[in-house]
């Protein structure tokens, strides 16, 4: 099994009503599905995300799970979850890693988290 059997897919919102333009705080929510098109299931052991601001400043989270949650994701399986970030520019870029643990093998692996932008919509900026 490797990462190529895991799917992660992010589709990230502006939160216009927890932003505030003059005190430089951008929130937004992104939804992460992993669908797991393996034969075994897999276990999200551990997450690892880059946020780069527009500034060009960057910082990296890690740890357990997502969510407080170390799911057990079945084969054919999808495991959905809402998170937020706060960025203190308008623009930004977040990408990461999720630690998956082959639950037949008990070995673990590392699926890549592409790119995706963070954006205010132009209309509200």
């Amino acid at each position: 099994m490797s990462g190529l059997d895991i799917e992660v897919s992010v589709t990230p919102e502006f939160r216009d009503a927890e932003s505030s333009d003059s005190e430089s705080r951008y929130v937004f929510s992104y939804t992460v599905t992993v669908h797991n098109q393996s034969p075994h299931s897999v276990q999200l052991m551990a997450r690892y995300w880059k946020i780069t601001q527009g500034s060009g400043d960057s910082q990296e989270v890690r740890g357990k799970g997502v969510v407080g949650q170390q799911p057990l994701i079945g084969p054919g399986q999808r495991f959905r979850y809402t998170s937020r970030a706060i960025l203190q520019t308008p623009v930004g870029v977040m990408e990461g890693a999720y630690t998956l643990l082959n639950t037949y093998t008990q070995r673990a692996f590392d699926v890549p988290i592409a790119p995706f932008r963070l954006a205010v919509p132009r209309q509200l900026h």
